[in-house]
C-alpha cells in the first residue's frame, strides 16, 4: 500500500480511538474472560493529512486562498519583470552608458532586488500562516468525523499511514485503508459539493512568492 508523503510537519503519528466502555458485568470479569469476550482488536489505517486536503471543504477554502493571493502574485511578477529588464539594459548597454548612468541603473536594480526579496518573504510568510489556519480549521472537524466513523465501524485503533516524520505503518493491506471512506463521510456531513476542476494539485510552494499550488502537506496540528 503506497501513501503520499506530505511536506511541512505531520499532523499526528497515529489516532487511537478506544472502544466504548465495557458494561460493569464484563469489567468485573477475569482478564482472560474479558479478552475472550472482546475478541481481537479491529485496526484501520488512514492518510490523515492527505484525507483532510482531499475534502471538498478544504479544496474550496484553498481555492479562496489562491484568489486572495492573486494580486500579490501579480505584484511580485511585475516587480520581477522590472528587475529582469534592468538587468538586460545593464548587460546590453554597458558600453554606451556613462559611469553616472551605469551607477544609477545599478542602484535602481539593487533597490528593486531588495524590495523583491522583502515583499516575497512577507508574502510567503503570510501565505504559509493562512495555509496552516485553513488546514487546521478543516482538520479539527475532520477528526470528529473520523472519530464517529471509527466508532460506528468498531475500530479499536486507527493508525496514520501518511506520517513522514514517524512512519507508523510499514505495510498495510488496502482493505484496512479507510481514507477515502472517511473523506466521503466528511463530504456528506459538510454538504459542500466538490469545487470545479482546475489545475492538477502540485507540491507546496518553496519560492519567495506564494505559488498557485495545492499543498500536499498542510501544517502541523
Amino acid at each position: 500500500m503506497k501513501y503520499t508523503l506530505l511536506s511541512v510537519a505531520a499532523l499526528a503519528s497515529c489516532l487511537a480511538l478506544h472502544a466504548a466502555a465495557q458494561s460493569p458485568a464484563v469489567a468485573a470479569a477475569a482478564p482472560s474472560e474479558t479478552a475472550a469476550a472482546a475478541g481481537p482488536a479491529k485496526i484501520a489505517v488512514i492518510g490523515f493529512q492527505e484525507a483532510v486536503a482531499g475534502t471538498n471543504d478544504f479544496q474550496r477554502r484553498f481555492a479562496d486562498l489562491q484568489k486572495k493571493y492573486e494580486p500579490k502574485r501579480q505584484q511580485l511578477k511585475t516587480l520581477n519583470d522590472s528587475i529582469a529588464s534592468l538587468q538586460k539594459e545593464l548587460q546590453t548597454q554597458s558600453a554606451t552608458l556613462s559611469d553616472s548612468e551605469r551607477a544609477t541603473k545599478a542602484k535602481s536594480l539593487d533597490d528593486k532586488q531588495k524590495e523583491m526579496k522583502r515583499a516575497g518573504e512577507d508574502a510567503q510568510a503570510d501565505y504559509q500562516q493562512d495555509m496552516q489556519q485553513t488546514f487546521a480549521a478543516v482538520a479539527g472537524k475532520f477528526a470528529e468525523t473520523l472519530d464517529a466513523y471509527s466508532k460506528e465501524h468498531g475500530f479499536s485503533v486507527v493508525l496514520d499511514g501518511g506520517n513522514q516524520q514517524l512512519p507508523v505503518v510499514i505495510y498495510a493491506n488496502p482493505s484496512v485503508d479507510i481514507t477515502k471512506a472517511v473523506v466521503d463521510a466528511y463530504n456528506v456531513k459538510s454538504g459542500i459539493p466538490a469545487p470545479e476542476k482546475t489545475a492538477a494539485p502540485a507540491t507546496a510552494p518553496k519560492t519567495t512568492a506564494p505559488a498557485r499550488t495545492v499543498p500536499k502537506a498542510p501544517a502541523a496540528h
